[in-house]
């Protein structure tokens, strides 16, 4: 994924989950484990951990376009990044857990099994491989929305201040 749709995929989730913070959940008890797995499921069927994968694979390869100027380093830098891999398995899994954490503290199991359920079903499916084409159609179709509303707000600001005396 490009910088640009990683960038507008994470202002998207953060307008989703602005709107979805007005609704604050009552808080939970501490999670079953069934619960914790229910929510796992979830956090795994919804692609949203995709983004973590995408992390720790883009990381290696920005290291070595760092070091593309030290040739030599390059058979090292492979075998370490390879004994690295289980490491990093790990560190993937803690955010995987931390996300079904979360999932767990704001919807109930009876939630988190519909949820799963639909994920796993024909249009849940569906929904999972479309979230490209959508992102990307919404990234070209916020650029130039951002501009317009910019330069809207831009000018209503310069009016409204002009009224108040001052020049911007």
């Amino acid at each position: 994924m490009s910088r640009t749709r990683l960038l507008a995929a994470a202002f998207t989730v953060s307008l989703l989950a602005g709107a979805a913070s007005a609704q604050q959940p009552t808080p939970t008890p501490q999670p079953s484990a069934n619960h914790l797995a229910l929510a796992r499921d979830v956090a795994l069927a919804s692609g949203i951990t995709q983004s973590f994968e995408n992390i720790l694979t883009s990381f290696p390869e920005r290291l070595r376009q760092t070091t593309v100027t030290r040739p030599e380093l390059a058979k090292d830098l492979n075998e370490v990044l390879e004994g690295l891999k289980p490491e990093m398995e790990l560190q993937r899994q803690q955010m995987v857990n931390a996300a079904a954490r979360i999932y767990a503290s704001v919807m109930n199991e009876g939630e988190l099994k519909e949820i799963a359920a639909f994920f796993k079903g024909p249009a849940g499916l569906k929904y999972l491989s479309s979230q490209p084409v959508i992102i990307e159609r919404m990234v070209n179709d916020m650029q130039p929305w951002a501009q317009q509303v910019a330069e809207y707000v831009m000018v209503r600001v310069r009016a409204e201040l002009g009224k108040r005396g001052h020049q911007l």
